[in-house]
């Protein structure tokens, strides 16, 4: 994530302890630190989609969700082991996903459990599910964050997300949460199709009091899969960031407080410095140190995903690519093996990136962007991340 908030505007966010350190020292859990068994392994933000279950049909799901849950999802009594493995593991955030994790029978439980572990549990949702009740439900239950997908305002949002309504449901969940006592962030994500709503989403969230607003690039990643043809020009990336760049600073005028972030992008890190640099230079070289603090982008580091059935991914797009079971091993166990070559080369790729990638001056900012992202369309997990929007002088290294 870029914290356009903090970066640009410089104004501290939900979790920039997690992404910058406090006080720009040494983050809390740094990024490697010794487990039990004195084997070094990043504790990672873990995205666990604890059903595949949805009752909604949106375009770009790179869970490829379903109206049913699968055969070989957790039982209640694994999941619970694989909770007490993450807390055992010491892990930051478990972030509850799917599908859509409240058609999950038994996610209040669940999401209890998690809790009264020590871990710190949110949602991932398409709010269509959360009125008042369930809100207080989900409040009780230890839940602290709530973020809801809308992929654009009415009419755009229901034609992503394939049932009509889906919007007006979605925002009734964002009111009901937030009234409960959660903090609710909004989740779009951009396509050629939807581009055009930013203005109007950040100024939804900043009227309904929605304090936070994350803005995703888009993975090539299950039914993302169909749509690179929708995705962004390189052009028009930088139109969208610059929109994005603007809506905060407009935002940031009229005091109306929303945390922005990106995801899925490490480029716009680059292309925020860049920017910065012209405005203003202190600003820059601040925004410089926060980044190389965070180092880019973390799959396989700090962040990993578990699906429904228990397999262990890099990340929640890379669904070729498993490097465990927790099923047959717990998860610290699987995140710390030694000999997992895949993790291990993701924690040293810099020596196995390719291409610009590899020759990049923003190598440090970035760390080769999203790998799978690469790999559809190359074959090549190490190939330069096609969604990089920079061009070769930005990219290139002085001398």
């Amino acid at each position: 994530m870029i914290s356009i908030s903090r970066l640009y505007n410089n104004v501290p966010g939900s979790a920039d302890a997690l992404r910058y350190g406090t006080d720009n020292a040494c983050m809390p859990g740094a990024p490697f630190t010794a487990d039990p068994q004195g084997a070094t392994a990043p504790r990672p933000v873990v995205a666990w989609n604890i059903t595949r279950r949805c009752n909604l049909r949106c375009v770009h799901c790179y869970a490829v969700a379903r109206t049913a849950a699968d055969a070989d999802e957790l039982t209640f009594a694994e999941a619970c082991r694989f909770l007490d493995g993450l807390a055992a593991f010491n892990v930051p955030a478990v972030l509850f996903s799917g599908g859509e994790p409240l058609l999950h029978p038994r996610v209040f439980d669940l999401l209890q459990h998690a809790s009264q572990r020590g871990l710190t549990a949110s949602l991932s949702t398409n709010g269509t599910r959360i009125d008042q009740p369930t809100a207080v439900r989900l409040r009780d239950a230890g839940v602290k964050y709530v973020g809801i997908s809308l992929d654009g305002l009415a009419a755009t949002n229901d034609r992503f997300r394939g049932v009509s309504g889906a919007f007006d449901l979605a925002l009734r969940g964002m009111r009901a949460s937030r009234d409960a006592g959660m903090r609710v962030g909004l989740r779009f994500t951009m396509t050629r199709e939807n581009v055009d709503d930013i203005p109007g989403l950040l100024d939804l969230a900043a009227d309904e009091g929605i304090p936070r607003v994350c803005i995703y690039h888009l993975a090539y990643s299950g039914r993302g899969g169909a749509l690179i043809g929708a995705d962004l020009s390189a052009a028009a990336t930088r139109r969208a960031l610059d929109t994005i760049l603007d809506g905060a600073r407009r935002l940031q005028r009229k005091n109306r407080e929303v945390e922005l972030l990106t995801v899925g992008n490490h480029a716009d890190g680059a292309y925020l410095l860049d920017r910065l640099e012209t405005e203003n230079p202190d600003a820059a070289a601040k925004a410089l140190m926060l980044l190389r603090h965070n180092g880019g982008n973390a799959s396989g580091e700090r962040i990993a995903c578990v699906a429904w059935n228990g397999i262990v991914y890099p990340d929640q797009f890379w669904r070729n690519r498993p490097v465990g079971d927790v099923r047959l091993k717990p998860f610290g166990e699987i995140w710390s093996a030694p000999d997992n070559t895949l993790l291990q080369q993701l924690r040293e790729r810099k020596k196995h990136l390719k291409g610009r990638c590899a020759a990049c001056r923003r190598l440090d900012i970035c760390n080769g962007n999203l790998r799978a992202r690469a790999e559809a369309i190359s074959g090549d997990m190490w190939a330069p991340d096609p969604a990089c929007y920079l061009s070769d002088k930005e990219t290139a290294k002085a001398g």
